[in-house]
């Protein structure tokens, strides 16, 4: 279990600085109040952990050490909208629209509500 947690630790912090080095470089780059350089992560992401994913579906390509520092480590470290994006698509592919709209919906609904909540507690401090 610990050689599992530290894949996945060297995964999101290889992920995590180079979200954040895509994104400023893209965001410097462009004359715009869009988030453009979010927007180029969250889309390279789902591209990345499509691919990683189609690859996993041929077969034992790799083994389990390396899915998971590329997935769980690398793709949650660089933006956690591609497992987003990957388990909807799962759930479509599968056929499940009810926990496909269920899930897209809460996770969009609920999740503007707690970031609206995070910032009405800190402004009543």
């Amino acid at each position: 279990m610990l050689r599992v947690i530290l894949f996945i630790g060297a995964g999101s912090f290889v992920g995590g600085v180079a979200r954040y080095l895509l994104s400023h470089v893209v965001q410097t780059n462009v004359v715009s109040g869009f988030p453009w350089g979010t927007m180029v992560v969250n889309v390279l992401g789902c591209f990345f952990i499509g691919l990683l994913y189609g690859l996993f579906e041929r077969g034992s390509l790799m083994n389990s050490d390396l899915r998971m520092f590329l997935t769980t480590g690398f793709c949650g470290g660089f933006t956690t909208f591609s497992t987003f994006m990957h388990e909807n698509y799962a759930l479509l592919s599968d056929e499940n629209f009810v926990q496909f709209s269920a899930y897209s919906v809460m996770s969009f609904g609920i999740g503007l509500f707690a970031a609206y909540a995070g910032h009405l507690i800190v402004k009543m401090i």
